[in-house]
């Protein structure tokens, strides 16, 4: 294991506004850190700032054995980034090559958040077959079966199923994607609408709370995309679980049971909807799931193929 017997493995969550990092090490407490990225949506200064936020990580904490890093962008076999909606700059970027400068001689992998996530949240259940979706900035998700991420070799966009084809403009340029009608800044958008005036996050929770029309319906819309992916996923795969997690929905009351109550209402006979349950792990799923990657690196136990779409920065 790279840097010696008391080095730790690092977990780093990789969001559209901000990155979560927790190492974990024996014998040592976890170091737990969340940074926002700069307001400017630029890959050198985004880089920037996590190199510095890993500098103070190993100065304050120790060393490093393994990295698994969660990931929303799409990237390609080489390892550029060919679309991240959430931070354009980063187009482009040679993603394997600045991991491999960030963590030099420590062997560090990444693949999609949602894969990571789904993962996580299976094996954290017991589950071999589970459907997870994430609502944060975006709307990321991962399918898992027989204890494995599908489809092989390729992440589960989730986020980009379409379910109206007549609904609101996605980022990715599409029309009517769940990420387009669910995501935490197009609930918020929809909110404001219709209260006539901006929304922010502690807002909507505070509405949501005081039962005010605005909020509700803000939060139905968005509830009733996420389980009209949960409905289309169960009738594709036959999964029994459905896990709902990310930051913005594990903030808001009633969110999840009601994603839960609006897929119920379109079982048919002999194929109910698959169950909804809130995340186990909240809105740290994804970043869990990093750290188990950068434990199987440690364990030289990469799940490559059909167990996890996994790219190494650095063999």
């Amino acid at each position: 294991m790279a840097g010696g017997p008391d080095a730790g493995v690092l977990g780093v969550d990789i969001g559209g506004t901000k990155v979560a990092l927790r190492a974990e090490a024996a014998g040592r407490p976890a170091y737990e850190r969340t940074f926002a990225w700069p307001a400017r949506a630029d890959a050198d200064g985004d880089l920037a700032a996590l190199d510095a936020e890993v500098s103070a990580l190993r100065a304050a904490w120790g060393p490093l054995g393994a990295v698994g890093v969660a990931m929303p962008a799409t990237t390609d076999p080489a390892g550029a980034v060919l679309a991240w909606p959430g931070r354009p700059g980063w187009t482009g970027l040679d993603l394997a090559g600045a991991l491999r400068r960030l963590f030099p001689d420590t062997p560090t992998g990444y693949a999609d958040d949602g894969d990571l996530a789904a993962l996580a949240e299976a094996r954290h259940a017991g589950r071999a077959d589970v459907l997870y979706l994430g609502v944060g900035t975006g709307v990321g998700g991962g399918i898992v079966l027989g204890g494995r991420n599908v489809p092989a070799r390729a992440s589960a966009e989730v986020g980009h199923m379409v379910v109206d084809l007549g609904g609101e403009r996605c980022d990715c340029g599409r029309a009517g994607c769940v990420q387009a009608i669910a995501s935490g800044p197009a609930t918020l958008r929809r909110a404001g609408r219709l209260r006539g005036g901006a929304v922010d996050y502690p807002q909507l929770r505070a509405g949501l709370r005081a039962g005010r029309p605005w909020a509700l319906r803000a939060v139905r819309t968005s509830c009733a995309a996420l389980a009209a992916a949960v409905v289309s996923l169960g009738e594709l795969v036959a999964a029994e679980l459905a896990i709902v997690g990310g930051g913005f929905a594990a903030g808001l009351p009633g969110f999840v049971p009601l994603v839960g109550h609006l897929a119920r209402q379109a079982d048919r006979p002999g194929r109910p909807a698959p169950r909804v349950a809130a995340a186990a792990l909240g809105g740290l799923s994804s970043l869990h799931g990093a750290l188990q990657l950068a434990r199987d690196l440690a364990d030289q136990r990469v799940p490559t193929g059909p167990d996890l779409p996994t790219r190494e920065a650095r063999q």
